[in-house]
């Protein structure tokens, strides 16, 4: 942790049950704050940042080219096996993480809107090999808009988790390593919308694009070294090791736990914002998510006296290996609110 308060003295213990707060979320009220102290300064950071477009279509085509090459034979199984896993774990896992952090951007319409915003989303979507971008959009957004509350944020994990999981140093790491299981679950689970049609499209761009990639790939049945399915294969390797115990994961960790009582939102400012479109700047993102991430440094140092007092991290890789060994930290570890009428969470599990 950075500057700021104390994180030994002042930490949660959430190892029993999620520390509640009655009020609501933090960001809105910041975010009223700053416009008053700089009201010309957001309109000259909003814009659309096509950059993000570019990006997408080349991690892409990088993905395209690490299929056919893992695809290719080797001398022996074994060797063939060990490249399978180390690309789809090293330029794989990187490729894909950073783009479900396009989706992210791409979901706040932060790469352009309508039609090309949709567009750009089902392609940055297709090297996960999992359909997953619209249904993101569905719930992320309401992340944003209800942080924390009960029934609403599937951002948040469920109490099976932290009943399940704990303090347990080892199941802590399963449980890391399963995050991307986690996350395609627990929205199904906590709010459980019905399908919707762009959900479907997804779906069906998924699969003509990662059948085109088996095609493309080639195929000898004879020999499973070189099988074309194993194309769509690796794409799903990578996103599942990329998701799990990965570097670029320790933002699921870092962004929303409370490694600091009352503070519950965290930014990082390390080298992998370079690759995760500046989603490490998380406060100045839920203060203002329609800045996209490219714009949002220069939000924090047009603004420091909002967050040069805030606690952050310095590494996405110590985030992981401080969760996992604190006796404290557990999945419970995050603030939930219940301030919302029922009829409220009824209504938005509906749309």
């Amino acid at each position: 942790m950075g500057r700021g308060r104390s994180s030994s003295s002042a930490a949660v213990r959430s190892d029993v049950a999620f520390d509640y707060d009655d009020l609501s979320e933090p960001h809105a009220t910041r975010n009223v704050q700053m416009r008053q102290a700089y009201p010309k300064l957001f309109k000259t950071l909003k814009r659309v940042d096509y950059s993000t477009g570019i990006y997408v279509v080349l991690a892409m085509f990088v993905q395209i080219g690490c299929a056919y090459l893992v695809t290719r034979p080797l001398d022996s199984e074994w060797q063939w096996w060990a490249r399978f896993l180390l690309v789809a774990y090293s330029i794989g896992g990187i490729c894909n993480h950073s783009m479900t952090l396009a989706m992210h951007e791409i979901s706040h319409d932060l790469a352009g809107g309508g039609l090309l915003g949709k567009t750009l989303g089902l392609i940055a979507n297709a090297p996960l090999g999992i359909p997953a971008y619209a249904s993101f959009k569905r719930y992320h957004n309401e992340h944003h808009k209800y942080q924390g509350e009960d029934g609403i944020d599937s951002d948040v994990p469920t109490a099976l988790e932290g009943h399940v999981v704990g303090t347990n140093p080892f199941l802590k790491t399963i449980w890391m390593i399963c995050q991307p299981f986690f996350y395609a679950l627990r929205p199904l689970i906590t709010v459980g919308k019905s399908p919707s049609v762009m959900e479907l499209y997804n779906l069906v761009f998924q699969v003509a694009f990662s059948t085109g990639l088996a095609a493309f790939c080639g195929s000898d049945i004879n020999d499973p070294a070189t099988w074309s399915a194993m194309a769509p294969v690796y794409l799903i390797a990578s996103t599942l090791l990329g998701m799990g115990l990965h570097p670029m994961a320790g933002h699921f960790v870092a962004e929303h736990y409370t490694f600091v009582r009352g503070q519950e939102t965290y930014s990082y400012y390390g080298p992998l914002n370079w690759f995760s479109f500046w989603v490490g700047y998380h406060n100045e993102h839920h203060d203002f998510c329609n800045l996209p991430g490219s714009t949002l440094r220069k939000l924090r140092d047009s603004t420091p006296e909002f967050y040069e007092d805030l606690p952050v991290h310095h590494s996405w890789i110590k985030v992981i290996w401080r969760y996992i060994t604190s006796p404290i930290l557990s999945p419970f570890s995050r603030v939930r609110r219940n301030t919302m009428a029922d009829d409220e969470v009824a209504y938005l599990r509906t749309q």
